[in-house]
């Protein structure tokens, strides 16, 4: 499942070193605290949506509920995949020609539902209706390409996300052409679900990683926030850009730096724009939301970097609790406002 934006999906499992976990772009600093063998944190992973699932518990809760928890990935891979056959977003994108209106199931209808809201509120500038050209671009392998120009513009044809209409459960294609791309937001939407059975289970202190996209439960057992380090771009694992204190909270950034190719001197990353069918060419390097929910954090980073500096901090700025690091190709870092009350440290060099 492509991420069309949010976090840079770099395959990364959580390691320990030099005293703080590293994963994809952010790190986490983990508890210290010399206490008996129930505050000792214990993680489950697995590889799901295309990248290394890890939850771990701090507060001693049942390991148990870690397999039930990680299982959880598999079953909405079942629904919101857009490569694995038989998937329900598999299904609706290889329709029969024709066949316009699907009763989908809740989780889609929520997952659609608010990508559209994020269609809306960028204008545009962020499109789940991406399919044609998210699968036309090809980041991994041992030798990614750029598309040729002819059929970049043809999959731009494709591209409009006023051709869905969404009424409660009830989903309409207005056009054949027409496939969704939930990457960009679906992972978001499956950590705050993890978040939801955890913490109905009794769970206060806890972290779900999905490849790079962090929400915290809670807080360490000593009752400290947990410390979540900002990668900077294209630097060392154990480069931060800043420093982030966090308590029950969502960490989420989208980067030009993880995937993503080089050809002919020019850097090619996995955040396209629907207007061209190329990757955003911006000025900036990545923007990391820090929200309640995940979803809200995976949509909003992607948007956010559509829309660039000025008019991404706009909207930030005029969203109730939540807060943006936007870093630029010059490493320039632009806080929105109310994220100092976060920053622990900033730029490790």
């Amino acid at each position: 499942m492509k991420k069309q934006t949010a976090f840079s999906i770099l395959i990364a499992a959580i390691i320990f070193l030099a005293g703080m976990s590293v994963t994809g772009g952010i790190k986490i600093t983990p508890n210290n605290t010399e206490t008996d063998a129930k505050d000792t944190p214990v993680s489950r992973s697995g590889f799901f949506l295309n990248t290394f699932v890890t939850i771990t518990l701090y507060d001693g809760s049942d390991p148990a509920l870690l397999d039930d928890a990680v299982a959880l990935c598999e079953t909405y891979e079942d629904i919101f995949s857009k490569t694995r056959e038989g998937s329900e977003l598999y299904r609706l994108n290889h329709r029969a020609p024709g066949e316009q209106t699907f009763t989908v199931s809740d989780d889609m209808a929520a997952l659609l539902s608010k990508g559209l809201e994020y269609c809306r509120l960028s204008g545009g500038a962020f499109d789940i209706t991406i399919e044609p050209l998210s699968s036309l671009w090809v980041f991994t392998g041992d030798a990614p390409t750029v598309p040729d120009a002819e059929s970049i513009s043809r999959a731009v044809e494709k591209v409009g996300w006023q051709n869905l209409r969404l009424n409660g459960n009830t989903l309409t294609f207005l056009s054949d052409k027409t496939t969704i791309d939930l990457g960009a937001i679906a992972k978001g939407y499956i950590a705050d679900r993890i978040r939801e059975y955890l913490t109905t289970h009794g769970v206060t202190g806890a972290i779900i990683d999905l490849g790079g996209n962090l929400l915290c439960i809670g807080q360490k057992p000593d009752g400290s926030p947990f410390s979540v380090g900002l990668k900077k771009p294209f630097a060392g694992e154990l480069k931060t850009s800043a420093i982030l204190s966090v308590s029950d909270m969502s960490v989420v950034t989208s980067g030009v730096y993880e995937r993503h190719f080089v050809s002919n001197g020019k850097n090619y990353h996995h955040i396209l724009n629907p207007a061209n069918g190329y990757p955003y060419d911006n000025g900036l390097l990545s923007v990391t939301i820090l929200s309640d929910t995940s979803v809200d954090g995976d949509g909003l980073s992607t948007v956010c970097f559509s829309l660039g500096l000025e008019k991404g901090l706009r909207l930030i700025n005029s969203l109730e609790g939540i807060y943006a690091c936007f870093i630029d190709e010059d490493y320039n870092i632009c806080y929105s406002e109310g994220m100092d009350a976060f920053l622990s440290e900033s730029e490790e060099g």
